[in-house]
């Protein structure tokens, strides 16, 4: 259930993410903001706290929680990968 509830938020931050940029750049500044590619140093971040805290305090084997962190980080990341490549042609 832990998996889940971080997947989505980072799906719902990552959605959070794109929206601001996207706002940002309808303004027509000279910088370009990509919110994906903000988000997914941001996610690999708090992943990497995630993996920390599930091996060191929860006690979970490395190979266990590499799964986890696979999903957690992955999906959110690979979707934001995707909408980057995406919107960088419209900047």
């Amino acid at each position: 259930m832990h998996t889940l509830r971080l997947t989505v938020i980072g799906l719902v931050l990552l959605s959070v993410f794109v929206f601001v940029a996207a706002q940002i750049n309808q303004r027509k500044n000279q910088l370009a903001v990509d919110g994906a590619w903000i988000f997914i140093w941001l996610w690999l971040a708090v992943a990497a706290i995630n993996f920390c805290v599930g091996v060191f305090v929860a006690g979970y084997s490395v190979a266990t929680e590499s799964a986890v962190h696979l999903v957690v980080f992955g999906l959110p990341a690979g979707i934001a990968w995707y909408l980057s490549g995406k919107f960088r042609s419209k900047l």
